[in-house]
């Protein structure tokens, strides 16, 4: 069966995940009969691209990893990304543009369109699981299509498959744990001996900061995480202005070395429990020491433990691996993971 893609977003994970489906272009034929090609591209800042009769993805990254506009890929005129989703004739699309954590747009009407014009629709974009999960299934399931969504939490980690799977009638009762890598990796290098500021320029030149890093360092991407892990699996909406983050821009590196000689150290904690049908949540730095499994998450490394109404702590962690940087990587093989099992179900 052939698919044709859309891509709406084309940074770091986007460019991951086109990379990746090459690599494993003979693997998806000979293992499932799965083909495509890539139809749709919509960028920020580097133009927009729609041909149903397909894009050469190699030139798009040659293009827009030199800094040019690949809208001279185009076979008509477009306006913005929604006309990229109209005019591409994709059957499935990918979003990832930019979290907004204050409404989910426009992520969110860009799945809209997708599903209302029988796509299925992926991404790693954690604002209209937060804004738009209820909705989003039933026009989903009112297509018969997917909306998928694992790379939202843990990059490649299939946190909502393997809880709601594994775990069939169990009751999340509450989750803590290390939902963001870049806030991980500042704090682990400045425990090393770095500055805040060299720290976050690090975690900009490998990918895994963006250059406002904003969301990342003032705790709202860990906190629109932690709103869509109560959203989908505590079954009670959630946003991230509840959750109310306070991020790391305020550890100091004396307060970093006083933890160390102590034996502990700061991490930017993120958890939530229910209680009684409502949820309280919070994502803040911590201290921790050796007795708590967050204390040997170092540098890119993140997990969460669950515990249950009938299982107590279950634990799914992502683990640095040395010599990968992680990141979009990662994040990019969940969204392949996300269509493969869309597609051939």
């Amino acid at each position: 069966m052939h698919y044709k893609l859309a891509l709406i977003g084309f940074g770091n994970v986007a460019r991951a995940l086109a990379r990746l489906l090459i690599v494993k272009q003979a693997l998806l034929k000979s293992a499932y009969d799965i083909t495509f090609s890539f139809t749709g591209i919509a960028t920020g800042g580097h133009g927009l691209a729609a041909n149903p009769a397909g894009i050469d993805i190699q030139q798009a990254l040659e293009l827009v990893e030199s800094g040019s506009d690949l809208s001279a890929l185009s076979s008509m005129p477009l306006t913005d990304p929604l006309s990229v989703i109209r005019n591409s004739n994709a059957s499935v699309m990918f979003e990832n543009s930019p979290v907004n954590p204050q409404n989910g747009q426009p992520a969110l009407d860009h799945i809209r369109a997708a599903l209302s014009l029988g796509m299925h629709a992926i991404t790693a974009n954690k604002g209209p699981v937060v804004y738009g999960y209820r909705e989003l299934i039933e026009l989903a399931e009112s297509k018969g299509r997917n909306f998928r969504f694992e790379s939202a939490v843990l990059g490649g980690a299939p946190v909502f498959s393997v809880f709601r799977e594994s775990f069939p009638l169990a009751e999340l009762a509450s989750f803590k744990g290390i939902l963001n890598a870049t806030t991980n990796i500042i704090l682990s290098r400045m425990e090393g001996g770095e500055s805040y500021e060299e720290a976050l320029k690090y975690c900009q030149s490998i990918g895994v900061a963006e250059r406002d890093p904003t969301n990342d360092v003032d705790g709202w991407d860990a906190a629109i995480k932690v709103a869509a892990l109560a959203t989908v699996l505590m079954d009670t909406p959630l946003t991230p202005q509840k959750v109310n983050p306070t991020g790391i821009r305020g550890i100091t590196p004396e307060m970093i070395a006083k933890a160390k000689a102590e034996g502990k150290r700061y991490k930017l904690v993120c958890s939530a429990e229910k209680v009684g049908g409502q949820v309280t949540a919070s994502v803040a730095p911590q201290l921790v020491d050796a007795s708590s499994p967050l204390y040997g998450m170092m540098n890119s490394s993140t997990g969460v433990t669950f515990r249950t109404d009938v299982i107590l702590d279950y634990s799914i962690t992502l683990s640095e691996r040395p010599g990968l940087q992680g990141g979009p990587v990662e994040t990019a093989y969940g969204l392949f993971a996300d269509f493969v099992n869309a597609v051939k179900a």
